[in-house]
């Protein structure tokens, strides 16, 4: 019931997890806490399946991503008293110095999908005043958090980076009684000395909040260790995204976005570096790619329910999603021996933050280090960001011969979804690709 299963379901899985989605629905509007205790047996069947019957066509690191990531969620719902509810940029590895586990909004989100229940959700916020253009992410957290479902946390913090939603959904929960409140970290536009100093002291003024709410002190100690196996982990990444250029490794565009698991929410733990490591080793013992293989580079979220792109990008299709802007956001090293301001300037120089020319030029980068044959960047419905920058981005893929192409849906919202239309343009994509694409 995971998020990534959806592209292997049989049907016949699939109107299972419908009709036990449904059930839950109906719980949810008397007893949200019998509904959650539902969510949780649902993923421990699932966690049972994977531990079990993991799919054999993904190699061994993924699954092991996969039986993880589930486990993590599994323990953010269960044990509310030690969670963080976030965005996807928020510093965690500083939750996690304090024995914190964080769990984003958008996870929360695409797992409550993965019961097939966003439906039900996202009315539920649209009928509370919720607008409908909201992110639809967003609207799936607002519409359970608001029923009561998901259980309170510890603490919720939240930036202002990239997502102008995440500051309204946050203070929404805070008015509605659902959070006590939300700590804020604002990251200036500017990336300069003055700009980190000032994103460093909020982050001690949240070591604060966090030492009054967890009753523990500050340790610093700590917190370098986590960066320094995060430093460890972005470097068996790249390493990993090097091979990967000539070495098959077969995935999934939910795999892609399942990742972001690893390289966000968890990055700096103890799992997070084994899987990295076991993911850069692994990729050694695949075969040389087929020499017709395209590979792509993604832009924004990966429409993991999204039928055709699943037929098109999953396994060994001759199409693959070799690299991506979320999970490579910021890969720099950071200083160990100053982890405040590491956070800061990894936020304030995150991809998705400052002049759009940044952006458009570090995937640019990226296209060219990781010998992309093409781009595509999903335009997800609500999201401005994405949809404001998309045509920019494409004139200055052009300008270096590299084809891309847009696509606008929406990458959780079923109802949204535009297969027929995904299909006929992807397919012609493809006719580009093996053309040569301007190349």
């Amino acid at each position: 019931m995971g998020m990534l299963r959806k592209a292997s379901l049989s049907d016949l899985d699939m109107n299972i997890v419908k009709e036990y989605g449904k059930y839950i629905e109906k719980t949810a509007e008397k007893d949200p806490s019998r509904a959650l205790r539902q969510i949780l047996f649902g993923l421990r069947l699932e966690q049972y399946k994977l531990d079990r019957h993991p799919d054999p066509k993904l190699p061994s690191a993924l699954q092991e991503l996969n039986r993880e990531a589930t486990r993590c969620v599994r323990s953010t719902l269960a044990h509310p008293e030690t969670t963080a509810w976030t965005n996807i940029f928020a510093p965690v590895e500083l939750l996690m110095s304090f024995g914190l586990q964080a769990m984003s909004m958008e996870c929360i989100a695409s797992y409550l999908s993965g019961f097939l229940m966003e439906n039900y959700f996202i009315d539920r916020a649209q009928d509370a005043g919720i607008a409908e253009t909201l992110c639809s992410y967003h609207k799936n957290f607002i519409g359970a958090a608001s029923t009561g479902l998901l259980p309170r946390p510890l603490s919720a913090v939240t930036t202002s980076l990239a997502c102008d939603g995440n500051v309204s959904t946050f203070r929404y929960l805070r008015d509605t009684g659902r959070i006590d409140d939300f700590f804020l970290l604002d990251i200036p536009y500017e990336d300069s000395p003055a700009a980190e100093d000032y994103v460093t002291e909020q982050l001690r003024q949240y070591v604060a909040v966090l030492e009054e709410k967890t009753g523990k002190p500050y340790d610093e100690q700590r917190l370098r260790q986590q960066i320094c196996r995060e430093n460890l982990s972005h470097r068996h990444y790249l390493s990993f995204l090097q091979k990967r250029m000539t070495h098959a490794y077969p995935s999934t565009p939910g795999m892609v976005l399942f990742l972001l698991l690893a390289s966000h929410l968890y990055i700096g733990s103890e799992w997070v570096l084994k899987f990295f490591e076991h993911m850069d080793a692994e990729i050694d013992a695949y075969p040389v790619c087929d020499p017709e293989e395209k590979h792509l580079f993604w832009m924004h979220l990966s429409p993991y329910a999204e039928p055709s792109l699943n037929r098109w990008l999953s396994y060994d299709t001759g199409y693959a999603i070799t690299a991506d802007d979320f999970n490579l956001d910021y890969v720099e090293e950071m200083d160990e021996a100053h982890p405040l301001n590491a956070l800061s300037r990894k936020m304030i120089r995150n991809l998705y933050n400052g002049p759009f020319e940044r952006k458009a030029q570090g995937c640019l980068d990226y296209v060219r280090r990781f010998q992309c044959d093409g781009a595509v960047q999903f335009c997800h419905w609500g999201c401005k960001q994405s949809a404001g920058s998309a045509l920019l981005m494409k004139k200055r893929m052009a300008e270096n011969g590299t084809p891309m192409l847009i696509l606008d849906s929406d990458a959780l919202d079923r109802r949204n979804m535009q297969d027929g239309q995904i299909s006929t343009r992807f397919e012609a994509f493809t006719e580009v690709l093996k053309a040569g694409g301007g190349k």
